[in-house]
Protein backbone atom coordinates (compact mmCIF):
# COMPACT_ATOMS: atom_id res chain seq x y z
CA UNK A 1 0.00 0.00 0.00
CA UNK A 2 1.24 3.07 -1.04
CA UNK A 3 -1.10 5.72 -0.22
CA UNK A 4 -1.99 6.80 3.44
CA UNK A 5 -5.08 8.39 4.15
CA UNK A 6 -8.57 8.88 4.65
CA UNK A 7 -9.39 6.07 2.05
CA UNK A 8 -6.64 3.81 3.05
CA UNK A 9 -7.01 4.39 6.85
CA UNK A 10 -9.08 1.02 7.64
CA UNK A 11 -7.15 -0.68 5.88
CA UNK A 12 -3.77 0.35 7.53
CA UNK A 13 -5.32 0.30 11.20
CA UNK A 14 -5.41 -3.34 12.04
CA UNK A 15 -1.39 -3.31 10.78
CA UNK A 16 -0.60 -0.16 12.74
CA UNK A 17 -2.35 -1.38 16.13
CA UNK A 18 -0.64 -5.34 16.09
CA UNK A 19 2.80 -4.65 14.82
CA UNK A 20 5.81 -3.45 16.83
CA UNK A 21 7.20 -2.17 13.47
CA UNK A 22 5.32 0.13 11.14
CA UNK A 23 7.02 0.10 7.73
CA UNK A 24 6.27 3.48 5.24
CA UNK A 25 9.43 2.64 3.55
CA UNK A 26 7.28 2.32 0.39
CA UNK A 27 4.43 5.19 0.84
CA UNK A 28 4.21 8.03 -1.11
CA UNK A 29 1.66 9.87 0.03
CA UNK A 30 0.18 11.11 3.46
CA UNK A 31 -2.70 13.08 3.78
CA UNK A 32 -3.50 14.75 6.77
CA UNK A 33 -5.57 12.19 7.83
CA UNK A 34 -3.03 9.62 7.59
CA UNK A 35 -0.75 11.86 9.49
CA UNK A 36 -3.01 12.27 12.38
CA UNK A 37 -4.66 8.45 12.32
CA UNK A 38 -0.39 7.72 12.76
CA UNK A 39 0.07 9.96 15.59
CA UNK A 40 -3.00 8.90 17.24
CA UNK A 41 -2.61 4.90 16.86
CA UNK A 42 1.01 5.18 17.98
CA UNK A 43 -0.37 6.99 20.89
CA UNK A 44 -2.71 4.57 21.81
CA UNK A 45 -0.79 1.49 21.22
CA UNK A 46 1.69 3.35 24.24
CA UNK A 47 -0.79 3.12 26.67
CA UNK A 48 -0.53 -0.95 26.96
CA UNK A 49 2.87 -1.66 25.22
CA UNK A 50 6.55 -0.13 24.52
CA UNK A 51 6.50 2.65 21.68
CA UNK A 52 6.78 1.09 18.11
CA UNK A 53 9.10 1.23 15.56
CA UNK A 54 8.22 3.89 12.76
CA UNK A 55 10.23 3.28 9.22
CA UNK A 56 9.85 6.49 7.63
CA UNK A 57 9.45 6.95 4.05
CA UNK A 58 12.25 7.07 1.09
CA UNK A 59 10.63 9.30 -0.51
CA UNK A 60 12.54 12.49 0.34
CA UNK A 61 9.67 14.68 -1.08
CA UNK A 62 7.03 13.15 1.36
CA UNK A 63 9.60 13.60 4.63
CA UNK A 64 9.81 17.26 3.48
CA UNK A 65 5.97 17.29 3.27
CA UNK A 66 6.00 15.76 7.00
CA UNK A 67 8.25 18.55 8.07
CA UNK A 68 6.41 21.11 6.72
CA UNK A 69 2.98 19.90 8.37
CA UNK A 70 5.30 19.15 11.70
CA UNK A 71 4.63 15.38 12.13
CA UNK A 72 8.10 15.55 13.39
CA UNK A 73 7.09 17.54 16.56
CA UNK A 74 4.88 14.87 17.54
CA UNK A 75 6.00 11.79 16.17
CA UNK A 76 8.38 11.05 18.81
CA UNK A 77 6.55 10.86 21.48
CA UNK A 78 4.82 7.82 19.96
CA UNK A 79 7.79 5.80 17.79
CA UNK A 80 10.98 4.76 17.88
CA UNK A 81 12.16 6.86 14.32
CA UNK A 82 14.09 5.36 11.46
CA UNK A 83 15.98 6.54 10.39
CA UNK A 84 15.92 9.80 13.39
CA UNK A 85 13.44 12.31 12.54
CA UNK A 86 15.08 13.82 9.70
CA UNK A 87 17.18 17.91 9.88
CA UNK A 88 14.98 19.17 7.06
CA UNK A 89 15.49 22.67 8.17
CA UNK A 90 18.12 23.61 6.34
CA UNK A 91 18.13 21.46 3.14
CA UNK A 92 13.87 22.46 2.43
CA UNK A 93 13.13 25.53 3.34
CA UNK A 94 9.15 26.37 4.51
CA UNK A 95 7.74 28.25 1.09
CA UNK A 96 5.94 31.26 1.93
CA UNK A 97 3.49 30.55 -0.50
CA UNK A 98 1.67 26.95 0.45
CA UNK A 99 -1.38 25.01 0.16
CA UNK A 100 -1.33 24.21 4.13
CA UNK A 101 -4.39 25.81 5.96
CA UNK A 102 -2.65 24.62 9.36
CA UNK A 103 0.16 22.15 10.37
CA UNK A 104 -0.91 19.19 12.80
CA UNK A 105 -2.03 20.87 16.06
CA UNK A 106 -2.81 19.69 19.64
CA UNK A 107 -5.79 20.44 20.83
CA UNK A 108 -5.19 20.19 24.37
CA UNK A 109 -7.08 23.35 26.02
CA UNK A 110 -9.15 26.06 24.98
CA UNK A 111 -5.93 28.06 24.40
CA UNK A 112 -5.66 25.79 21.57
CA UNK A 113 -8.59 26.65 19.90
CA UNK A 114 -8.02 29.89 19.64
CA UNK A 115 -4.46 29.48 18.39
CA UNK A 116 -6.41 27.48 15.83
CA UNK A 117 -8.93 29.96 14.74
CA UNK A 118 -6.01 32.50 14.58
CA UNK A 119 -3.78 30.45 12.25
CA UNK A 120 -6.89 29.37 9.82
CA UNK A 121 -7.81 33.22 9.80
CA UNK A 122 -4.80 34.45 8.62
CA UNK A 123 -4.63 31.49 5.71
CA UNK A 124 -8.15 31.82 4.81
CA UNK A 125 -8.01 34.43 2.13
CA UNK A 126 -4.99 32.97 0.48
CA UNK A 127 -6.37 29.95 0.45
CA UNK A 128 -10.05 29.22 1.26
CA UNK A 129 -10.82 32.58 -0.87
CA UNK A 130 -8.39 32.18 -3.58
CA UNK A 131 -8.42 28.13 -4.50
CA UNK A 132 -12.23 27.68 -3.67
CA UNK A 133 -13.85 31.12 -4.11
CA UNK A 134 -15.60 31.28 -0.55
CA UNK A 135 -16.96 34.30 0.17
CA UNK A 136 -16.48 36.46 3.60
CA UNK A 137 -19.68 34.63 4.84
CA UNK A 138 -19.05 31.08 4.07
CA UNK A 139 -15.48 31.63 5.65
CA UNK A 140 -16.66 32.73 8.98
CA UNK A 141 -18.86 29.98 8.75
CA UNK A 142 -16.12 27.55 7.80
CA UNK A 143 -14.30 28.53 10.99
CA UNK A 144 -16.80 28.15 12.99
CA UNK A 145 -17.59 25.18 12.06
CA UNK A 146 -13.94 24.27 12.63
CA UNK A 147 -13.87 25.67 16.05
CA UNK A 148 -16.96 23.52 17.04
CA UNK A 149 -15.41 20.20 15.70
CA UNK A 150 -12.49 21.13 18.31
CA UNK A 151 -14.19 22.16 21.13
CA UNK A 152 -15.79 18.89 20.65
CA UNK A 153 -12.57 17.20 22.12
CA UNK A 154 -12.79 19.35 24.99
CA UNK A 155 -15.83 18.99 26.02
CA UNK A 156 -16.62 15.25 25.30
CA UNK A 157 -13.88 13.45 24.72
CA UNK A 158 -12.11 13.66 28.03
CA UNK A 159 -9.39 12.96 26.33
CA UNK A 160 -6.79 15.65 23.65
CA UNK A 161 -6.29 15.28 19.94
CA UNK A 162 -5.03 16.75 16.79
CA UNK A 163 -5.88 18.43 14.07
CA UNK A 164 -4.71 18.75 10.38
CA UNK A 165 -6.00 20.78 7.62
CA UNK A 166 -4.55 21.23 3.90
CA UNK A 167 -5.55 21.89 0.11
CA UNK A 168 -5.10 19.59 -2.47
CA UNK A 169 -5.77 19.55 -6.19
CA UNK A 170 -8.18 16.50 -7.43
CA UNK A 171 -7.47 15.77 -10.97
CA UNK A 172 -10.50 12.97 -11.76
CA UNK A 173 -12.47 15.94 -10.13
CA UNK A 174 -10.45 19.03 -11.56
CA UNK A 175 -11.49 21.13 -8.38
CA UNK A 176 -9.42 21.93 -5.30
CA UNK A 177 -10.76 20.20 -2.16
CA UNK A 178 -9.67 20.97 0.87
CA UNK A 179 -9.63 17.71 3.35
CA UNK A 180 -9.54 18.31 7.12
CA UNK A 181 -8.59 15.50 10.21
CA UNK A 182 -9.67 16.00 13.62
CA UNK A 183 -9.28 13.19 16.22
CA UNK A 184 -9.06 12.15 19.57
CA UNK A 185 -8.98 8.94 21.60
CA UNK A 186 -11.37 9.26 24.14
CA UNK A 187 -14.55 8.67 25.42
CA UNK A 188 -16.16 7.87 21.84
CA UNK A 189 -19.69 9.03 20.47
CA UNK A 190 -21.85 6.32 22.20
CA UNK A 191 -20.25 6.49 25.43
CA UNK A 192 -20.57 9.90 25.70
CA UNK A 193 -24.17 9.40 24.11
CA UNK A 194 -25.19 6.85 25.89
CA UNK A 195 -24.85 9.16 29.28
CA UNK A 196 -28.06 10.97 27.95
CA UNK A 197 -29.68 8.42 25.88
CA UNK A 198 -29.65 4.68 25.09
CA UNK A 199 -27.94 3.81 21.84
CA UNK A 200 -27.88 -0.12 20.63
CA UNK A 201 -23.88 0.74 18.99
CA UNK A 202 -21.60 3.03 18.07
CA UNK A 203 -23.23 3.95 14.45
CA UNK A 204 -26.81 4.89 16.62
CA UNK A 205 -24.81 7.08 18.55
CA UNK A 206 -23.21 8.77 15.49
CA UNK A 207 -26.27 9.23 13.90
CA UNK A 208 -27.81 10.58 17.22
CA UNK A 209 -24.79 13.26 17.08
CA UNK A 210 -24.70 14.04 13.84
CA UNK A 211 -28.34 13.80 12.11
CA UNK A 212 -30.21 14.43 14.90
CA UNK A 213 -28.09 17.16 17.35
CA UNK A 214 -28.23 14.76 20.13
CA UNK A 215 -25.43 15.88 23.08
CA UNK A 216 -24.26 13.92 26.23
CA UNK A 217 -25.51 17.40 27.91
CA UNK A 218 -29.06 18.54 28.22
CA UNK A 219 -28.53 22.17 28.74
CA UNK A 220 -30.23 24.54 26.19
CA UNK A 221 -27.80 24.78 23.09
CA UNK A 222 -26.00 22.01 24.00
CA UNK A 223 -25.85 19.14 20.72
CA UNK A 224 -25.90 21.82 17.94
CA UNK A 225 -22.24 21.88 17.06
CA UNK A 226 -21.87 18.84 14.84
CA UNK A 227 -25.13 19.59 13.08
CA UNK A 228 -24.03 23.16 12.19
CA UNK A 229 -21.46 21.02 11.00
CA UNK A 230 -23.06 19.20 8.62
CA UNK A 231 -25.22 21.87 7.34
CA UNK A 232 -22.24 23.87 6.50
CA UNK A 233 -20.76 20.84 4.37
CA UNK A 234 -24.15 20.02 3.14
CA UNK A 235 -24.66 23.44 2.02
CA UNK A 236 -20.73 23.79 -0.04
CA UNK A 237 -21.53 20.18 -1.60
CA UNK A 238 -18.71 18.57 1.08
CA UNK A 239 -18.23 15.13 2.47
CA UNK A 240 -18.15 14.38 6.03
CA UNK A 241 -17.06 11.37 7.68
CA UNK A 242 -17.24 10.25 11.73
CA UNK A 243 -15.80 7.05 12.67
CA UNK A 244 -15.76 5.92 16.36
CA UNK A 245 -15.63 2.40 17.99
CA UNK A 246 -16.28 0.04 15.54
CA UNK A 247 -18.65 2.46 12.95
CA UNK A 248 -18.43 5.11 10.46
CA UNK A 249 -21.04 6.95 9.31
CA UNK A 250 -20.81 9.77 5.95
CA UNK A 251 -22.37 12.27 4.22
CA UNK A 252 -21.07 11.94 0.45
CA UNK A 253 -21.77 14.12 -2.29
CA UNK A 254 -22.07 13.14 -5.85
CA UNK A 255 -18.46 13.64 -6.91
CA UNK A 256 -16.95 11.82 -3.77
CA UNK A 257 -16.95 7.82 -2.99
CA UNK A 258 -17.49 6.12 -0.25
CA UNK A 259 -20.50 4.15 1.97
CA UNK A 260 -22.73 5.96 4.01
CA UNK A 261 -22.65 3.77 7.15
CA UNK A 262 -20.08 0.92 7.73
CA UNK A 263 -19.81 -1.34 10.77
CA UNK A 264 -17.77 -4.02 12.00
CA UNK A 265 -14.77 -2.04 11.95
CA UNK A 266 -11.50 -2.45 13.70
CA UNK A 267 -11.98 -0.82 16.94
CA UNK A 268 -10.67 2.15 17.69
CA UNK A 269 -10.97 4.68 20.69
CA UNK A 270 -12.58 8.06 20.26
CA UNK A 271 -13.79 10.05 17.60
CA UNK A 272 -12.00 10.27 13.56
CA UNK A 273 -13.43 13.06 11.81
CA UNK A 274 -12.86 13.98 8.12
CA UNK A 275 -14.59 16.39 6.46
CA UNK A 276 -13.37 17.56 2.63
CA UNK A 277 -14.76 20.93 1.09
CA UNK A 278 -14.87 21.49 -2.44
CA UNK A 279 -14.54 24.18 -4.75
CA UNK A 280 -17.17 26.24 -6.09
Amino acid sequence: MTHLSDDTFEAFLPIILNRDTIDLREVAFIDPFGMVGLLETGRYFTLTRKKQTLLLPGSAELLKYLERMDFFKFAGRYFELVPEAPDLSGKYLRSAVTDVLLEITPIEKSDDIHYIVGKVKQRAQAILARHLHYNERAIDIFIVALSEVCQNILEHSENTGFVGIQKYFFQKQEKNVVKIAVMDPGLGFRKTISERIAVKNDLEAIEKALLHGVSRYEDAGRGHGLAAVRRFVREWNGKISIRSGTAKLSIIPDWARGREKEINLTYFPGAQINIMLPEV
